[in-house]
Parts: C-alpha cells; sequence; structure tokens
C-alpha cells in the first residue's frame, strides 16, 4: 500500500493550490480528482473579480491556468473516486474505488454541488429542459424563453449569461430582494429581456418528455402564473461533496467546520475551498483556503516526524 504525507481529495482551486504548496514543501502528494481539473470554475462563464484579471477571464481559461501551474510537479494523481477514510494523523487509510492508501494527512477540498429545488418532476426532466449550469446548456436554448431560480450571485451572474443567447429570461425569486452583489442586480434590471418575478416560488413543471412551462406561485397574494419556458436553470445553493468524510469531523449543514488555520475537529484532516463551512465561496478564497490547508498540513507533517 502506497503512503502518502498528504492525499489531497478534489482539483478545484483549493485543491490545486495545496498541491502546489505541499509539493514545493518537498511532500509527497496524491491528488484525486475523478473529473476535469478545474472544479466549479468550469461551469462559470467568465470571473470579473479575480485579481491581476483586470478584464475578466473565462472560467475555462482559468481553470487551464491552475492546471498547467502543477503541471510537471512531482506528485500523484488519481481518478479513483473517493469513498472513505479511517485512522488517525500519521496513519490514516483512504479508501478508493481503485484501492486503498495510507496517508499522514488528508485535504478535503472536494467542493459543492447545486441543491436541487425539490419539485416533481425535476429529476425526471434534469437533461431535457432542466439545467443546473448556464454555460454547459445554454446554447441548447438559443433563441428560446427560459427561466432562472434564485436570488444570489449564481443566479443573477447566470440570468446575465443567458440573456445574450436566449429571448428571454424570466428572474424567479421567492423573495422581494436579491442576495446578490449590487452589480448584478443593477445588470440585471437594466437588461431589457430580463423579467423579475419576484416572492414567487416554483409550485411545478410542465411536460413529459420536455420541459414546456413553469408554474409559479406568488407567496404574497398565493396567485399562481403559468411562464411559457423550454429551459429552467436552478442555483438555489449548494451541497457540499462530503459523503466520504469521517463522521467524526464536526459539520454544520454538511460543510465542514474548520479553525482559520483549516483544521477540521479530525486532527490530520483539514478542509479547504467550497466543501468548508464559510461565508464567501469564491475562486480567491478557496486558493487562500487551499494554501493555508497546505501550510497547516506541512507543519503538522514536521511534528510528525521530528
Amino acid at each position: 500500500m502506497k503512503t502518502f504525507d498528504a492525499v489531497v481529495v478534489g482539483g478545484g482551486p483549493a485543491g490545486i493550490t495545496a498541491v502546489l504548496y505541499l509539493v514545493r514543501s518537498g511532500c509527497r502528494v496524491l491528488l484525486c480528482e475523478s473529473l476535469t481539473l478545474g472544479g466549479q470554475v468550469l461551469m462559470t462563464d467568465s470571473l470579473a473579480n479575480y485579481p491581476g484579471m483586470p478584464r475578466g477571464v473565462k472560467g475555462w481559461e482559468l481553470a487551464d491556468l491552475f492546471a498547467a501551474h502543477i503541471e510537471g510537479l512531482d506528485f500523484e494523481r488519481t481518478t479513483a473516486a473517493v469513498q472513505g477514510v479511517e485512522g488517525s494523523a500519521g496513519h490514516f487509510v483512504v479508501h478508493t474505488s481503485e484501492g486503498d492508501v495510507q496517508a499522514k494527512t488528508v485535504i478535503a477540498a472536494s467542493g459543492a454541488r447545486h441543491r436541487p429545488l425539490g419539485v416533481d418532476g425535476e429529476m425526471r426532466l434534469a437533461g431535457h429542459g432542466v439545467s443546473y449550469c448556464a454555460i454547459c446548456d445554454g446554447n441548447f436554448f438559443r433563441g428560446q424563453p427560459v427561466a432562472v431560480v434564485g436570488g444570489g450571485n449564481s443566479a443573477l451572474e447566470e440570468a446575465l449569461y443567458l440573456s445574450k443567447i436566449v429571448s428571454r429570461v424570466y428572474l424567479i425569486h421567492r423573495r422581494d430582494q436579491f442576495r446578490g452583489a449590487q452589480v448584478y442586480q443593477d445588470n440585471v434590471r437594466s437588461a431589457d429581456n430580463i423579467e423579475l418575478v419576484l416572492s414567487s416560488t416554483v409550485e411545478s413543471l410542465k411536460g413529459d418528455k420536455d420541459l414546456e412551462g413553469v408554474v409559479v406561485r406568488n407567496v404574497a397574494t398565493g396567485q399562481t402564473r403559468e411562464l411559457e419556458v423550454n429551459g429552467l436553470f436552478i442555483f438555489v445553493g449548494m451541497v457540499p461533496n462530503t459523503d466520504w468524510v469521517p463522521e467524526q469531523v464536526e459539520k454544520n449543514h454538511g460543510f465542514l467546520v474548520t479553525d482559520t488555520e483549516m483544521r477540521t475537529s479530525v486532527p490530520g484532516i483539514f478542509a479547504a475551498g467550497d466543501v468548508r463551512d464559510k461565508l464567501c465561496r469564491q475562486v480567491v478564497t478557496a486558493a487562500g483556503d487551499g494554501a493555508t490547508a497546505a501550510q497547516a498540513a506541512f507543519l503538522l507533517l514536521e511534528q510528525l516526524n521530528a
């Protein structure tokens, strides 16, 4: 069984940064990522608030830059899925779909996935009009009417992206005010083909094989309205990818609780990025988390090896 100083679970900005810092510190590292390096960045059209990119940068371009930064470094990578972790600091066993490995420390950078809306027919129509990624699926609805659900930055950003390629965007939010950044709110309100459907929730979906419409209910009046749309894009929060994390690790609604040094409640297990319980989930904070987690893991490794 192979032994590593650190096993990093997840190849998004947090995981990539952790690998970079650990390898440069002389650690033997295994990166576990079953998909393309980049994480949620790959599902973002563009970033306008990443330092050093004053003109903005496409999500896929930034992901490519992250991957290129660790290309050629001395670490191992596997596409095996991590299924669980047992043991203690210095003696962890990481169970993967391709066998077990030993790790002295573990960094959880497994990110989060989009939360489903929870209405009947949602899963049945997923891929047939229901989507959780505008950059992935928006082009399928070019010139057609669509709806977006949510009130945070993701929903506003995706509504703006879609407004450039579809005929009309209905932006549905259960409250009368958005939670997203003011700049996005201003841009949404000034877009000619974005209609705000506030104080409303999605009641039901229309269509058997493909989405044909969305019924919304006004939470104040109780009145319903059917929106004839071909696509529904859902952005109502995230669910952390923590099924593999030991039960002993403290969580808050599934997100991993850490201190300022990214240490979880289990010594030797660290968390970084969107999987962590925190206020701001952005690429820049994920990278910072990854650097901090790597440094904290390195300091613990020095103690273990003393």
